[in-house]
C-alpha cells in the first residue's frame, strides 16, 4: 500500500523572490547631473496628504508628492488605486462629481488649489485636461481649436488662424490637416483625434497638461506619435500622465508614482500611493516590495 502524504503549507514549493533581471521593462540609465537637474525645477503641484472622499467613502488616502516643472510624471498601478482621481483633483474635475471632497493640501505654485478664494473656472484654464477617449466637438477641425481662445475672448481672425496653426503644428498635426480644415473631426483616424484634442488644450496656452491614459484606445503606430509628442510639448508644458503601460511610464516619464488599493475588512478599496521617484529608481532599484512586485507582473 502507497500512502500518500498530505504536503503542509511549509512544504509547497514557493515562487522565487523577483530580482531585478525579471523585470521586463527597460529604462535608459539617468546621469547624476541629470538627476540633480531634474530636483533643481521649481515644484508646480505640491501635495501633502492628500485624501478624496465620495460622501462617506474615502476613495483615496495618504498622497504626499511633488510635481516639477516641465517634466512629465507618469502615474502607474492596477485598477482602482486611485490614479484618475488624484489626477482629477490637479483641476478639480471632481468638484463636478456629487458628494465629492477633497482633505489635505493640494497647492499650485503655492496657492491651495481648494481655497475659498480659488476660481475652478481659472483653475481648468491654467491646468488642461485630455481624456481617455478621444472626444472632438462636432464641429469642423479649424472650430475645435478656436473654440476656447473665442470663449476667452479671442475674435480677430487672423489672430484665430494664428492660434490654430501653431497649435496644430505643436500636435504635429498641421500637415496632416492643413487642407482640410473646415472638414468636421468626426471623421478624422482615432490617433488624429487624440492629438487633435491636445492641440484645442494648448490653445488656451495653460501651464500644465493632464492625461488620463491617452493613449489607451490607439493603436501602436498611433501611441507611438503621441508619445513623441509628450516629449516635445514638455519643454513647454509641465505634462501628468495616468497609464497601465509600464513600458510608455518608462519610455516618456522622468518621475513615476506607484498607487495601489487596499482593502478593509469591510472589503471597501482605498487607493494609496506607495513610492514616487524618478522613473529609472522607481524601475530599477524600488524601495518598496509592493513596487517591485507590481512592475516584474507579479500582481495587477
Amino acid at each position: 500500500m502507497v500512502v500518500e502524504q498530505t504536503r503542509t503549507s511549509e512544504d509547497k514549493p514557493r515562487p522565487a523572490a523577483a530580482s531585478p533581471r525579471s523585470n521586463p521593462v527597460q529604462v535608459p540609465e539617468v546621469r547624476a547631473s541629470m538627476v540633480a537637474i531634474l530636483d533643481s525645477a521649481p515644484a508646480v503641484f505640491d501635495v501633502n496628504g492628500l485624501e478624496v472622499f465620495y460622501g462617506a467613502y474615502r476613495a483615496v488616502r495618504d498622497v504626499t508628492l511633488q510635481v516639477r516643472k516641465n517634466q512629465i510624471t507618469a502615474f502607474i498601478g492596477p485598477s482602482g488605486c486611485g490614479k484618475t482621481t488624484v489626477l482629477r483633483c490637479f483641476n478639480r474635475m471632481n468638484d463636478l462629481v456629487q458628494g465629492a471632497r477633497v482633505a489635505g493640501s493640494v497647492k499650485y505654485h503655492g496657492t491651495e488649489l481648494y481655497g475659498p478664494d480659488v476660481s475652478a473656472t481659472e483653475v481648468r484654464r491654467r491646468i488642461g485636461m485630455v481624456f481617455q477617449k478621444p472626444n472632438p466637438f462636432p464641429k469642423s477641425i479649424y472650430d475645435n481649436i478656436a473654440f476656447g481662445p473665442r470663449i476667452n475672448g479671442v475674435t480677430d481672425r487672423s489672430k484665430l488662424d494664428e492660434i490654430v496653426e501653431k497649435s496644430l503644428r505643436a500636435a504635429a498635426l498641421w500637415d496632416e490637416v492643413k487642407d482640410r480644415l473646415k472638414s468636421s473631426a468626426v471623421g478624422m483616424s482615432g490617433g488624429q483625434q487624440q492629438r487633435l484634442c491636445i492641440a484645442r488644450t494648448i490653445a488656451v496656452e495653460p501651464e500644465v497638461v493632464l492625461m488620463d491614459e491617452p493613449c489607451s484606445a490607439l493603436d501602436p503606430i498611433a501611441t507611438a506619435r503621441v508619445e513623441d509628442l509628450m516629449r516635445a510639448l514638455k519643454s513647454r508644458f509641465t505634462i501628468v500622465i495616468v497609464t497601465h503601460n509600464m513600458q510608455q511610464a518608462a519610455r516618456v516619464s522622468d518621475r513615476t508614482a506607484f498607487f495601489t488599493a487596499e482593502v478593509s475588512k469591510t472589503e471597501q478599496r482605498c487607493g494609496v500611493l506607495v513610492e514616487y521617484d524618478h522613473t529609472s529608481k522607481i524601475f530599477s532599484n524600488p524601495k518598496d516590495e509592493r513596487t517591485e512586485n507590481y512592475i516584474t507582473g507579479r500582481f495587477g
